[in-house]
């Protein structure tokens, strides 16, 4: 055998040989892969980790005497106002000299003046009327004597009738009418002189000048706005529930964004009305304010119009429990903890939930550590663990959201 021959066929055994083993390597792997396939998935159970507690906030309750902070808002008013009108007819001949917008009118003071020169005539005439009267009731008298007199010359006995008309009875009353309307006459016209000066009918602020010197009245023209100074009125709503806490006479504190800050006034509830107030449906409050424009005493005036927050003292007090209002749930539903620093759901009978904080009258009990925040998602018998001072979210294992 040569030894080309015999590199060939060397060869030859070697590549039969690879072959074989590439056949095995691919059964073995589409074996191994079909194997894999036809196996279930082993899914080796552990048990979930135990939940570490929820950390609470807590507050603990206390009942005392106490009635809540009550605020409403309200608006200002006048008390008194009026359209100052004439009562007679004529010119206007002027105003008053400190009868301008912004000015303050004692009362009975003048305000403006009508020309009197035409009343004037008129109380002249009147007065000539009622002298020409009293003059005829003189003449009818004399005549009534005269009559008496003949007919008891006469020496005859007469009806009642026919005597009254001897002795001229209907004339001595026509007479003596007409001497009555003169005289009313003459006090109507004396009394048109009085009115031709208009006068304030209270202390009262100058509003608004509505006509100008020079021009014509007529009866009930109006000349003038006033409003009274000694007394504004505060309208002021609030929800209906809130009004079982609150007595007429009652102390009122004022206060405005306009005001400086700190500053005040003091108001009495007056009364509450007996209608609802139309776009809230809440009740409806009367403060009054005195010296409303801080004419004699110090303090922030107020002005017809200002929006003002009353805030209440309450006269009435009751045992209750206070609460922050975040501490309930909906329902009326609060959550304590319980000794083992377990949770356990409490419904709790309201006095009073305002937007800050709420009073409890019932289903709370002094000592009872009540949650404020921290819960998600409560459950009963939870276990929770109170936050301490020195915890911080990250230490306390708060999850997100857990704050409330």
């Amino acid at each position: 055998m040569t030894l080309s021959r015999y590199y060939a066929t060397n060869q030859h055994g070697r590549i039969r040989l690879g072959a074989v083993a590439a056949l095995l390597i691919l059964i073995t792997t589409l074996a191994l892969a079909w194997w894999i396939m036809t196996q279930p998935p082993r899914i080796e159970r552990t048990p979930p980790p135990e939940s570490l507690p929820s950390v609470v906030d807590v507050v603990t309750v206390n009942a005392s005497s106490q009635a809540p902070n009550l605020y409403a808002f309200g608006r200002v008013e006048a008390e008194q106002e009026t359209m100052l009108a004439s009562r007679v007819a004529g010119q206007l001949e002027r105003f008053a000299d400190n009868v301008v917008p912004g000015q303050v009118v004692e009362q009975q003071a003048p305000v403006a003046y009508i020309d009197q020169a035409d009343l004037a005539l008129s109380l002249e005439d009147a007065e000539a009327q009622l002298a020409n009267a009293q003059a005829q009731l003189a003449l009818e008298q004399a005549e009534q004597q005269r009559a008496r007199s003949e007919y008891e010359s006469f020496g005859r006995q007469l009806s009642a009738e026919r005597r009254s008309l001897v002795l001229r009875e209907p004339q001595l009353r026509q007479a003596q009418a007409q001497v009555t309307q003169a005289r009313v006459a003459r006090d109507q016209a004396a009394l048109n002189v009085e009115r031709a000066t208009l006068t304030a009918p209270w202390r009262a602020m100058v509003q608004e000048r509505l006509l100008g010197a020079g021009s014509l009245l007529s009866q009930g023209t109006e000349v003038v706005h006033l409003v009274g100074v000694e007394q504004f009125w505060v309208r002021a709503s609030l929800p209906g529930e809130w009004t079982e806490w609150l007595e007429a006479g009652s102390s009122v504190t004022l206060t405005s964004r306009g005001w400086p800050e700190g500053a005040t006034r003091e108001g009495i509830l007056v009364s509450m009305l007996p209608s609802l107030e139309e776009n809230g449906l809440q009740a409806q409050l009367l403060i009054a304010v005195n010296d409303p424009l801080a004419l004699e005493t110090d303090g922030p005036a107020l002005r017809l119009g200002d929006v003002l927050r009353a805030s209440f003292q309450p006269a009435i007090q009751e045992q209750l429990i206070s609460l922050p209002s975040a501490a309930l749930r909906p329902g009326d539903v609060a959550w304590r903890v319980d000794e083992e620093n377990r949770l356990r759901r409490t419904p709790v009978t309201l006095a009073y939930r305002g937007e800050d904080d709420a009073l409890i009258r019932d289903g709370l009990e002094t000592g009872q550590q009540v949650v404020t925040a921290g819960l998600a998602q409560p459950r009963e018998g939870q276990l929770v663990r109170i936050r301490r001072p020195n915890d911080t979210p990250a230490q306390a294992g708060d999850e997100p959201g857990d704050e409330s």
